[in-house]
């Protein structure tokens, strides 16, 4: 039966279930409250620079094709992929190297160049990552874990696979060297996790970047939203910017639409949630219709830290400063700097950062001759109390001194254009609870069954996608979010 549903948000999991769902055969309108697309991945521009808001590592671009093949289109009329070598050039704090790609021998070579005695760890480590893919993507990724049974059938296979170990402890079995150890646990701080304390689940990252590689979208990730766009206008989707959803509207407990913030009311049959689920529960659902999903349980759930990050431009090029397109700076303290970051809630004097280069693959984002940049520190959420309107600009000259002390000469006074944002936009801007920015901590007490399920448990006709449910945050989770979202919806 052909439904009318509505999706709230437009980040990767809403625009992905809209064009399932159109592909259904569904109705579908989005709605979304920035003047924008792409949750997340909104596109900031200034002064002729495009800077991407969020996500800028592709991996497992195939889950993409799978959508456009589902509506009978082809991804590489909208939006085309280009590879990145090195996946990430990796600086310990004293600015040595370690680049890796799915060049065995180049990766094998760079092990060599730093630790030799532990090529034959890195090998056994790398050969058992293929059964964690299998068992932790393949298998589970796109079931919903709806029951407790679910949880207990797949039990002897995550212990077998040794799922109780975080990502650390799990890479450390293989690895001796403390810096190639964290080259190869770093994953999960990409989806919101701390290495010390995510399962080793997570360790299926590096397979699934040596599988399918590590990828770039022509135009930035700002051209995959845009392709969304086109596709799901395409379909017969509908899109209402500017449009921010007051209340789910609930009737003998089930959903039956929205209110906006106007106090116009949509009716839907359904409605699919893509907004941060600890938000949706919270402040969109009246509280006498949220039996397990209490203000309690929402506050006893751990959060994903958040993150400081700086956009800036610059009118000098730095094609020769040793960087590549990922850069990943690792400061002096890896396990006590995370330590701050999650459990001491924070924030230190030291930092460890991500810095994308786009503009070394493309171009075309900055004003000629200009290159583009975001730098990134992961830093607590707001239960650290800092106060982030007085301390932001400290952090950001901060950051940007040792940028310019470090790999990008005269930096400063090069700069033509910048914008940051901190803990406080993902509150108040993205409706992130807490200010975090992967919604629901991925540690194995909070993955599959016991995360926030994609069917709600409160609210009968409501789904949930994005990076609060399972199976958890980055694009391949939110993705298969989207993929759980229609299979339970089914066709029209």
């Amino acid at each position: 039966m052909k439904k009318n549903i509505i999706v709230i948000g437009s980040g990767f999991g809403g625009l992905g279930a809209a064009s399932r769902l159109l592909s259904a055969g569904h109705n579908v309108t989005v709605l979304e409250k920035r003047d924008k697309l792409g949750g997340r991945a909104y596109v900031y521009e200034k002064n002729g620079f495009k800077f991407d808001g969020g996500p800028t590592v592709i991996t497992a671009p195939f889950m993409f094709d799978d959508i456009w093949e589902a509506a009978g289109k082809k991804r590489e009329n909208y939006v085309t992929f280009v590879p990145c070598d090195p996946f990430y050039r990796i600086f310990d704090h004293e600015g040595n190297k370690f680049d890796y790609n799915n060049d065995h021998e180049f990766t094998i070579n760079e092990i060599k160049k730093r630790s030799p005695g532990d090529v034959d760890g890195y090998e056994k480590f790398l050969g058992t990552t293929k059964a964690i893919f299998d068992k932790g993507f393949v298998d589970l990724a796109d079931q919903p874990f709806l029951k407790f049974s679910d949880m207990l059938k797949v039990a002897p296979d995550l212990i077998k696979l040794q799922s109780y170990k975080t990502v650390y402890k799990y890479v450390a079995q293989f690895i001796k060297d403390d810096f190639l150890r964290q080259c190869f646990s770093f994953h999960p701080l990409l989806v919101g996790g701390n290495p010390f304390d995510t399962t080793s689940i997570y360790a299926m990252i590096h397979y699934l970047e040596r599988e399918w590689g590590v990828h770039y979208a022509l135009g930035g990730t700002g051209a995959i939203v845009e392709a969304f766009e086109k596709l799901i206008t395409e379909q017969g989707g509908t899109f209402r910017l500017n449009t921010e959803v007051d209340e789910i509207l609930i009737e003998n407990g089930k959903a039956t639409g929205v209110r906006l913030q106007d106090g116009e009311v949509l009716t839907a049959d359904l409605v699919v949630s893509n907004a941060d689920v600890a938000f949706t529960y919270k402040n969109l659902i009246d509280p006498t219709h949220r039996k397990k999903y209490t203000d309690k349980k929402i506050e006893r759930t751990k959060y994903s830290m958040s993150l400081f990050v700086i956009y800036f431009g610059t009118k000098k090029r730095y094609l020769d400063s040793g960087l590549a397109h990922h850069n990943i700076i690792l400061g002096k303290r890896y396990k006590g700097l995370l330590d701050d970051i999650f459990h001491k809630k924070h924030v230190a004097d030291d930092f460890s950062l991500y810095l994308h280069m786009p503009t070394i693959t493309d171009s075309s984002i900055a004003p000629e001759g200009h290159e583009g940049f975001y730098v990134l520190s992961p830093v607590p959420h707001l239960d650290s109390g800092t106060d982030w309107e007085e301390f932001a600009p400290k952090y950001r000259d901060a950051i940007m001194q040792f940028l310019e002390d470090n790999y990008l000469p005269d930096l400063q006074e090069n700069i033509v254009a910048e914008h940051y944002i901190d803990p406080l936009h993902f509150q108040n801007e993205l409706n992130s609870f807490k200010g975090s920015a992967f919604s629901v901590e991925p540690i194995l007490t909070q993955s599959a069954w016991f995360r926030p399920h994609n069917k709600s448990e409160d609210v009968e006709g409501l789904y949930f996608v994005g990076a609060g449910t399972h199976p958890g945050a980055g694009l391949p989770g939110v993705l298969s979010s989207s993929i759980i979202a229609q299979d339970l919806i089914g066709k029209a």
